[in-house]
């Protein structure tokens, strides 16, 4: 269930180009799974900000997220000590009960945000993910250390080859055959297409969308399923792979 809840900035700081790391303090009571994602009210803005969760406890949580308006900037220049007006435990989130034995974590850009907290569940259930992490280049790079100190063997591809692997991080996967049997992937649309066509095995799949009240309430997230529309700030933003319509 979500909660409107005002939170504390604890940190907020450059972690690559144009991405940053929040940390908040507050009531997490309704975050209760990787991929679910809060909503941020900033003034001036009428529309909240949707923004993956990163990590979660009872009473902090990480979000990292990108610049790429004035809503996100303004957020970037907010400094520790400072409150938020925060709407959370938005979304369905990931279900790891579903995820094998050797599950794949893929994610783009800003999409891999979520998968520190999935893979550290996923540990804490017994299993060990890969990852597999795409940029356009090393200096928009993040995360890939934090998740190497989990002990998940993680790939890098960028675009321009400035670190890892040269090109998209869906070629990169099919190309130097990583071994898995589920998939959780996390990014832009096109890359979701790309890991749907990589292999048959089962997944999840968390799908970027602009959410304007973030509880189903506006309809404006809507997409078709092979169930149905579904709104994706409500029944999603994770689907699984039996249900997507390309």
């Amino acid at each position: 269930m979500s909660k409107l809840c005002r939170f504390d900035i604890l940190e907020n700081r450059q972690v690559a180009k144009d991405t940053y790391s929040i940390v908040l303090f507050g009531d997490c009571s309704s975050v209760t799974r990787p991929g679910q994602f809060v909503n941020i009210a900033l003034e001036g803005h009428y529309l909240r900000r949707p923004l993956s969760v990163c990590r979660a406890s009872t009473e902090s949580m990480t979000l990292v997220y990108k610049v790429v308006g004035s809503g996100t900037y303004q957020l970037s220049q907010r400094k520790p000590g400072t409150g938020l007006d925060i709407l959370t435990g938005l979304g369905n989130g990931f279900d790891i009960t579903e995820s094998g034995e050797n599950p794949l974590l893929i994610g783009g850009g800003a999409g891999a945000a979520p998968l520190f907290w999935l893979a550290e569940k996923l540990i804490e259930a017994g299993i060990m993910p890969r990852a597999a992490i795409g940029f356009n280049s090393a200096d928009e790079v993040f995360l890939a250390a934090e998740l190497a100190q989990l002990g998940v063997p993680v790939t890098v591809s960028t675009l321009d080859g400035s670190m890892g692997a040269r090109g998209l991080v869906t070629d990169t996967v099919g190309r130097i055959g990583l071994k898995y049997d589920y998939v959780f992937a996390c990014g832009p649309e096109p890359m979701l297409r790309a890991v749907y066509g990589l292999s048959e095995v089962d997944g999840q799949y968390s799908f970027e969308e602009r959410m304007a009240c973030g509880f189903g309430a506006c309809m404006g997230c809507s997409c078709e399923t092979k169930y149905g529309p579904k709104r994706l700030c409500k029944e999603g933003p994770v689907l699984r792979r039996g249900e997507i319509k390309w």
